[in-house]
């Protein structure tokens, strides 16, 4: 039997997940929740779902079994709990929530509930972390890490001429670390554990949303680096170095290659075909735990991340 879907939200993340469960076997579209009625029914069209709901708890009484949430990160909390509640499996996109505190209440629920609970977190389920992880061991002792996401938004540009959007808003928005600080962050943490300390600069817009960032994280041995910034692109990539390699890593939320540099020898690319959209593989790891019944337990990687996410927030001193 296919999984039955229901969607909340309509931007174009949301198309992007649709479309990743066009070609996933085992789920089906099935219902989307808008705040406005022409906005859910074009989104319905568009991706042909059957049902469009305005209100909430009748979307998620509707016969569905999951929920796929990209509201705002600050709807989270409330519409996962909401959701688990009702025995729905939900995958999120992250970040899943902002404080440790909220992801371990949904985590237990879910465990008690039956559910399955997984973060969209893109890296996290594509093979180029894997291919990484595995590399790992060539690099000898490491040395340094430099990991870097700067993408100048699509939205800034209204905003500097007086338009502010949520992707702008610090009342709606947890600021740049938490909607693309959160990949490297992400990287680092699952690659490396959770550090002995943090240390982080932010620069503010004039309105208070936090811009861009940039960490320093403490680990035996070295120090790495975290970068972000929706007001600034960047052509840097990742760095991984170890005292016998580097690992070169283009593009930290959708990885488009892997390069392993030796100490003294000649680059190559590692053996690696992205996918058009990696949402596919979030989709695909949601419907497998699903139907193995694994899932739904906070585990100890979710629970160094999220520690690091709440010692970051206090020292870049975001709101």
């Amino acid at each position: 039997m296919s999984l039955s879907l229901g969607v909340v939200g309509t931007n174009f993340v949301s198309d992007w997940l649709c479309e990743a469960v066009a070609v996933t076997e085992g789920v089906t579209l099935s219902a989307v929740f808008s705040r406005k009625e022409e906005t859910g029914q074009a989104f319905a069209k568009k991706h042909g779902i059957p049902q469009v709901f305005t209100d909430f708890d009748a979307f998620l009484s509707s016969g569905i079994d999951a929920v796929y949430l990209a509201s705002p990160t600050f709807c989270h909390f409330e519409q996962a709990k909401a959701a688990l509640e009702k025995g729905l499996h939900v995958l999120c996109e992250k970040p899943l929530v902002m404080k440790r505190d909220e992801c371990e209440t949904l985590f237990s629920l879910a465990k008690e509930k039956g559910v399955i609970l997984l973060e969209a977190m893109r890296p996290a389920h594509d093979p180029a972390f894997t291919l990484v992880k595995n590399s790992l061991a060539d690099l000898g002792k490491i040395r340094r890490v430099s990991f870097e996401y700067c993408q100048y938004s699509s939205r800034y540009d209204r905003y500097k001429n007086g338009e502010v959007l949520n992707a702008f808003d610090p009342r709606i928005s947890g600021g740049a670390l938490f909607d693309i600080g959160i990949y490297p962050l992400f990287w680092c943490v699952a690659l490396f554990g959770k550090p002995k300390s943090v240390s982080a600069k932010s620069v503010f817009l004039e309105n208070g949303f936090e811009g861009s960032g940039c960490l320093l994280l403490d680990y035996d041995g070295f120090t790495a680096s975290v970068t972000y910034s929706k007001i600034c692109d960047s052509v840097i990539p990742s760095v991984i170095t170890g005292e016998s390699g580097s690992l070169v890593i283009h593009k930290m939320q959708s990885p488009e290659q892997i390069v392993f540099a030796p100490r003294g020898g000649e680059a190559t690319s590692l053996a690696y075909t992205p996918a058009k959209n990696n949402l596919v593989y979030e989709v695909a790891d949601f419907v497998a735990a699903i139907q193995s019944g694994c899932g739904g337990v906070f585990d100890a990687f979710t629970r160094d991340l999220y520690e690091t996410l709440d010692l970051v927030v206090v020292a870049a001193k975001i709101q």
